[in-house]
Protein backbone atom coordinates (compact mmCIF):
# COMPACT_ATOMS: atom_id res chain seq x y z
CA UNK A 1 0.00 0.00 0.00
CA UNK A 2 1.18 3.50 -0.70
CA UNK A 3 2.40 5.91 1.94
CA UNK A 4 0.12 8.81 3.01
CA UNK A 5 2.47 10.34 5.15
CA UNK A 6 3.23 13.74 4.50
CA UNK A 7 5.34 16.69 5.90
CA UNK A 8 3.96 20.13 5.46
CA UNK A 9 5.27 23.22 6.96
CA UNK A 10 7.93 21.14 9.42
CA UNK A 11 5.12 19.07 10.01
CA UNK A 12 4.40 15.40 9.86
CA UNK A 13 0.58 14.65 9.18
CA UNK A 14 -0.57 10.81 9.09
CA UNK A 15 -2.50 11.43 5.82
CA UNK A 16 -3.12 14.36 3.71
CA UNK A 17 -6.39 14.99 4.48
CA UNK A 18 -6.73 17.53 7.29
CA UNK A 19 -10.85 18.36 8.46
CA UNK A 20 -11.35 22.66 7.19
CA UNK A 21 -11.71 25.39 9.04
CA UNK A 22 -15.59 26.22 9.74
CA UNK A 23 -16.52 22.47 9.25
CA UNK A 24 -17.29 20.32 12.03
CA UNK A 25 -14.96 22.06 14.68
CA UNK A 26 -17.50 23.74 16.88
CA UNK A 27 -16.74 21.69 19.72
CA UNK A 28 -13.68 19.52 21.46
CA UNK A 29 -15.97 16.50 20.65
CA UNK A 30 -16.19 16.90 16.99
CA UNK A 31 -12.47 17.60 16.24
CA UNK A 32 -11.98 14.49 17.95
CA UNK A 33 -14.48 12.61 16.28
CA UNK A 34 -13.00 13.92 12.53
CA UNK A 35 -9.79 12.88 13.74
CA UNK A 36 -10.91 8.92 14.89
CA UNK A 37 -12.90 8.79 11.48
CA UNK A 38 -9.32 8.86 10.13
CA UNK A 39 -8.61 12.80 9.30
CA UNK A 40 -5.03 13.48 9.27
CA UNK A 41 -5.44 16.63 10.80
CA UNK A 42 -7.63 18.75 11.85
CA UNK A 43 -8.86 22.96 11.82
CA UNK A 44 -10.29 24.85 14.33
CA UNK A 45 -13.34 26.98 14.23
CA UNK A 46 -11.92 30.48 13.42
CA UNK A 47 -11.71 32.12 16.48
CA UNK A 48 -11.81 35.84 17.19
CA UNK A 49 -10.76 38.11 20.17
CA UNK A 50 -14.70 38.18 21.66
CA UNK A 51 -17.85 35.90 21.10
CA UNK A 52 -19.68 36.69 17.93
CA UNK A 53 -23.51 35.17 17.12
CA UNK A 54 -22.73 35.09 13.59
CA UNK A 55 -25.33 36.10 10.88
CA UNK A 56 -29.19 35.28 11.60
CA UNK A 57 -30.84 32.36 9.43
CA UNK A 58 -31.21 31.79 6.79
CA UNK A 59 -27.11 30.83 6.77
CA UNK A 60 -26.49 27.90 4.39
CA UNK A 61 -28.03 27.09 0.68
CA UNK A 62 -27.56 23.76 -0.64
CA UNK A 63 -27.00 22.64 -4.29
CA UNK A 64 -27.66 19.04 -4.65
CA UNK A 65 -24.17 17.50 -4.18
CA UNK A 66 -22.27 20.25 -5.82
CA UNK A 67 -21.99 22.80 -3.12
CA UNK A 68 -23.13 24.91 -0.63
CA UNK A 69 -23.57 28.91 -0.65
CA UNK A 70 -22.96 30.09 3.07
CA UNK A 71 -22.86 33.13 5.11
CA UNK A 72 -22.11 32.36 8.69
CA UNK A 73 -20.19 35.50 9.93
CA UNK A 74 -18.06 33.56 11.48
CA UNK A 75 -20.08 32.57 14.50
CA UNK A 76 -17.70 31.58 17.44
CA UNK A 77 -17.08 31.82 21.33
CA UNK A 78 -13.95 34.19 21.37
CA UNK A 79 -10.38 32.99 22.26
CA UNK A 80 -11.10 33.26 26.02
CA UNK A 81 -13.41 29.94 26.07
CA UNK A 82 -12.28 27.92 23.03
CA UNK A 83 -9.25 26.83 24.45
CA UNK A 84 -11.35 24.53 26.53
CA UNK A 85 -12.39 23.12 23.32
CA UNK A 86 -8.87 21.96 22.18
CA UNK A 87 -8.10 20.53 25.26
CA UNK A 88 -11.11 18.11 24.93
CA UNK A 89 -9.74 17.86 21.59
CA UNK A 90 -6.01 16.98 22.31
CA UNK A 91 -7.15 13.89 24.95
CA UNK A 92 -8.06 11.66 21.86
CA UNK A 93 -4.81 12.70 20.06
CA UNK A 94 -5.33 14.58 17.46
CA UNK A 95 -3.21 16.75 15.51
CA UNK A 96 -4.60 20.35 16.03
CA UNK A 97 -4.21 23.68 13.75
CA UNK A 98 -5.64 26.23 15.74
CA UNK A 99 -7.35 29.34 12.82
CA UNK A 100 -7.63 32.47 13.93
CA UNK A 101 -9.20 35.72 12.46
CA UNK A 102 -8.70 39.58 13.10
CA UNK A 103 -9.20 42.93 11.48
CA UNK A 104 -5.65 43.67 12.36
CA UNK A 105 -1.54 43.06 12.35
CA UNK A 106 -1.83 43.66 16.09
CA UNK A 107 -5.28 41.72 17.15
CA UNK A 108 -3.81 38.92 14.37
CA UNK A 109 -0.69 38.82 16.65
CA UNK A 110 -2.17 38.61 19.84
CA UNK A 111 -4.77 35.89 19.20
CA UNK A 112 -2.10 33.50 17.41
CA UNK A 113 0.08 34.18 20.13
CA UNK A 114 -2.98 32.95 22.65
CA UNK A 115 -4.23 30.17 20.54
CA UNK A 116 -0.51 29.21 20.38
CA UNK A 117 -0.29 28.26 24.08
CA UNK A 118 -3.35 25.88 23.37
CA UNK A 119 -0.51 23.04 22.45
CA UNK A 120 -2.50 23.63 18.35
CA UNK A 121 0.49 22.74 16.17
CA UNK A 122 0.34 25.05 13.99
CA UNK A 123 -1.49 28.49 13.03
CA UNK A 124 -3.48 28.96 10.13
CA UNK A 125 -4.67 32.66 9.24
CA UNK A 126 -8.25 33.44 7.66
CA UNK A 127 -7.63 35.68 5.44
CA UNK A 128 -10.13 35.35 2.99
CA UNK A 129 -13.83 34.85 4.80
CA UNK A 130 -15.75 36.54 2.15
CA UNK A 131 -18.83 37.84 4.00
CA UNK A 132 -17.46 39.27 6.82
CA UNK A 133 -16.59 43.08 6.99
CA UNK A 134 -13.81 44.16 8.87
CA UNK A 135 -12.14 41.05 8.74
CA UNK A 136 -11.03 38.27 5.78
CA UNK A 137 -10.69 39.27 2.54
CA UNK A 138 -11.24 42.93 3.49
CA UNK A 139 -7.72 42.72 4.93
CA UNK A 140 -6.16 39.71 3.16
CA UNK A 141 -6.50 40.97 -0.60
CA UNK A 142 -3.34 43.60 -0.15
CA UNK A 143 -0.44 42.15 -0.66
CA UNK A 144 1.51 44.71 1.84
CA UNK A 145 -1.31 43.97 4.55
CA UNK A 146 -0.75 40.39 4.30
CA UNK A 147 2.66 40.45 4.21
CA UNK A 148 2.33 43.07 8.06
CA UNK A 149 -0.31 40.22 9.54
CA UNK A 150 1.80 37.38 8.70
CA UNK A 151 4.89 38.77 9.86
CA UNK A 152 3.54 40.00 13.03
CA UNK A 153 2.58 36.58 13.93
CA UNK A 154 5.02 34.68 12.94
CA UNK A 155 7.20 37.23 15.56
CA UNK A 156 5.07 36.57 18.31
CA UNK A 157 5.02 32.64 18.04
CA UNK A 158 6.68 29.74 17.39
CA UNK A 159 4.58 27.48 15.64
CA UNK A 160 4.15 27.37 12.04
CA UNK A 161 1.93 30.05 10.60
CA UNK A 162 -0.19 29.03 7.54
CA UNK A 163 -1.86 31.55 5.65
CA UNK A 164 -5.64 31.18 4.27
CA UNK A 165 -5.49 33.33 1.09
CA UNK A 166 -8.55 34.68 -0.87
CA UNK A 167 -9.58 33.75 -4.46
CA UNK A 168 -11.75 36.81 -4.73
CA UNK A 169 -9.03 38.92 -5.89
CA UNK A 170 -7.65 39.84 -8.91
CA UNK A 171 -3.86 37.56 -8.10
CA UNK A 172 -3.87 34.81 -5.24
CA UNK A 173 -0.54 33.82 -6.21
CA UNK A 174 0.63 36.94 -5.72
CA UNK A 175 -1.12 36.83 -2.31
CA UNK A 176 0.65 33.58 -1.72
CA UNK A 177 4.29 35.20 -2.03
CA UNK A 178 3.77 38.02 0.17
CA UNK A 179 2.57 35.63 2.78
CA UNK A 180 5.81 33.65 1.93
CA UNK A 181 8.01 36.81 1.93
CA UNK A 182 6.17 37.63 5.77
CA UNK A 183 7.44 33.95 7.13
CA UNK A 184 4.68 32.01 6.43
CA UNK A 185 5.26 28.07 6.42
CA UNK A 186 2.74 26.56 4.18
CA UNK A 187 -0.20 28.37 1.87
CA UNK A 188 -3.39 27.52 2.23
CA UNK A 189 -5.84 28.31 -0.47
CA UNK A 190 -8.62 28.86 -1.39
CA UNK A 191 -11.51 29.83 0.62
CA UNK A 192 -14.88 30.10 -0.84
CA UNK A 193 -15.75 31.87 -3.84
CA UNK A 194 -18.02 34.94 -2.93
CA UNK A 195 -21.78 34.41 -4.30
CA UNK A 196 -25.45 35.02 -4.62
CA UNK A 197 -28.73 33.32 -4.59
CA UNK A 198 -31.96 35.25 -4.97
CA UNK A 199 -35.61 33.96 -3.60
CA UNK A 200 -37.90 34.47 -6.85
CA UNK A 201 -41.10 34.84 -4.84
CA UNK A 202 -39.79 36.88 -1.84
CA UNK A 203 -37.37 38.71 -4.39
CA UNK A 204 -34.71 39.04 -1.80
CA UNK A 205 -31.31 37.01 -1.53
CA UNK A 206 -32.09 34.02 0.11
CA UNK A 207 -29.27 34.23 3.21
CA UNK A 208 -30.05 36.58 5.48
CA UNK A 209 -26.43 38.39 4.68
CA UNK A 210 -27.15 38.54 0.98
CA UNK A 211 -23.78 37.45 -0.32
CA UNK A 212 -22.20 34.30 1.13
CA UNK A 213 -19.63 32.21 0.08
CA UNK A 214 -19.81 29.18 -2.55
CA UNK A 215 -17.80 25.81 -1.57
CA UNK A 216 -17.97 22.48 -3.09
CA UNK A 217 -17.86 20.49 -6.39
CA UNK A 218 -18.09 24.06 -8.38
CA UNK A 219 -15.11 25.42 -7.11
CA UNK A 220 -12.55 23.02 -7.62
CA UNK A 221 -11.65 24.06 -11.14
CA UNK A 222 -10.76 27.72 -8.78
CA UNK A 223 -8.70 25.98 -6.28
CA UNK A 224 -6.73 23.90 -8.51
CA UNK A 225 -5.77 26.91 -10.72
CA UNK A 226 -5.12 28.80 -7.46
CA UNK A 227 -3.02 25.98 -6.12
CA UNK A 228 -1.05 25.41 -9.63
CA UNK A 229 -0.08 28.79 -9.56
CA UNK A 230 1.00 29.16 -5.88
CA UNK A 231 2.91 26.32 -6.33
CA UNK A 232 5.01 27.94 -9.36
CA UNK A 233 5.48 31.29 -7.32
CA UNK A 234 6.20 29.95 -3.20
CA UNK A 235 9.02 27.86 -2.18
CA UNK A 236 7.00 27.15 1.03
CA UNK A 237 4.34 23.89 0.67
CA UNK A 238 0.73 24.81 -0.39
CA UNK A 239 -2.49 22.92 1.40
CA UNK A 240 -5.26 22.95 -1.51
CA UNK A 241 -9.02 23.14 -0.37
CA UNK A 242 -11.88 23.75 -2.87
CA UNK A 243 -14.22 20.74 -3.69
CA UNK A 244 -12.35 17.63 -2.66
CA UNK A 245 -15.17 15.03 -3.07
CA UNK A 246 -13.41 12.35 -3.51
CA UNK A 247 -9.70 10.94 -3.37
CA UNK A 248 -9.53 11.77 -7.03
CA UNK A 249 -10.38 15.38 -6.32
CA UNK A 250 -7.33 15.47 -4.24
CA UNK A 251 -4.95 13.57 -5.97
CA UNK A 252 -5.76 16.84 -8.56
CA UNK A 253 -4.99 18.92 -6.38
CA UNK A 254 -1.55 16.96 -5.05
CA UNK A 255 -0.40 16.79 -8.45
CA UNK A 256 -1.14 20.54 -9.06
CA UNK A 257 1.24 21.04 -6.46
CA UNK A 258 -0.50 20.69 -2.66
CA UNK A 259 1.29 18.53 -0.52
CA UNK A 260 -1.87 18.20 2.07
CA UNK A 261 -5.79 18.78 1.59
CA UNK A 262 -8.69 20.20 3.48
CA UNK A 263 -11.81 18.80 3.15
CA UNK A 264 -15.32 20.83 4.10
CA UNK A 265 -18.06 20.36 2.32
CA UNK A 266 -17.64 16.52 1.22
CA UNK A 267 -17.98 16.30 5.41
CA UNK A 268 -21.00 18.55 5.30
CA UNK A 269 -22.48 15.99 2.91
CA UNK A 270 -21.19 12.90 3.76
CA UNK A 271 -20.44 13.24 7.64
CA UNK A 272 -16.69 12.38 9.02
CA UNK A 273 -16.88 8.66 7.55
CA UNK A 274 -15.34 10.50 4.51
CA UNK A 275 -11.86 10.64 5.68
CA UNK A 276 -11.89 6.94 6.24
CA UNK A 277 -13.28 6.28 2.68
CA UNK A 278 -10.71 8.72 1.17
CA UNK A 279 -7.31 7.59 3.01
CA UNK A 280 -8.44 3.40 1.51
CA UNK A 281 -9.61 5.29 -2.51
CA UNK A 282 -6.54 7.37 -2.21
CA UNK A 283 -4.22 4.28 -1.38
CA UNK A 284 -5.40 2.38 -4.09
CA UNK A 285 -5.35 4.75 -6.49
CA UNK A 286 -1.76 5.86 -6.17
CA UNK A 287 -1.04 1.95 -6.38
CA UNK A 288 -2.44 1.40 -9.26
CA UNK A 289 -0.79 4.89 -10.79
CA UNK A 290 2.75 3.44 -9.50
CA UNK A 291 3.09 5.98 -7.21
CA UNK A 292 5.17 4.41 -3.96
CA UNK A 293 4.32 7.64 -1.71
CA UNK A 294 1.60 10.19 -2.44
CA UNK A 295 4.65 12.61 -1.44
CA UNK A 296 6.35 11.53 -4.68
CA UNK A 297 3.05 12.80 -6.77
CA UNK A 298 3.26 16.09 -5.39
CA UNK A 299 3.46 18.60 -8.72
CA UNK A 300 3.58 15.72 -11.06
CA UNK A 301 1.13 17.53 -13.61
CA UNK A 302 3.39 20.54 -13.93
CA UNK A 303 6.08 20.71 -16.76
CA UNK A 304 9.60 19.19 -15.40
Amino acid sequence: MADLTVRCAGLSFRNPFLLASGIWGESGDSLAGAWNAGAGGVITKSIGSFPRPGYPNPTIETYERWGLLNAMGLPNPGIEEYPREIEAARRSGATIIGSVFGGSAEEFATLAERMAGTGVVAIELNLSCPHAEGFGTEVGSDPEEVEEIVRAVVGRVKIPVIAKVTPNTADPAGLAAAAEHGGAAAISAINTLRGLAIDLHLRRPVLSHGLGGLSGSAIKPVGLACVWQIFEQVSVPVIGIGGIMSAADALEYVMAGARAVEVGTAVAFGGIGVFGAFVRDLSRLLDELGFERVEDAVGAAHPK
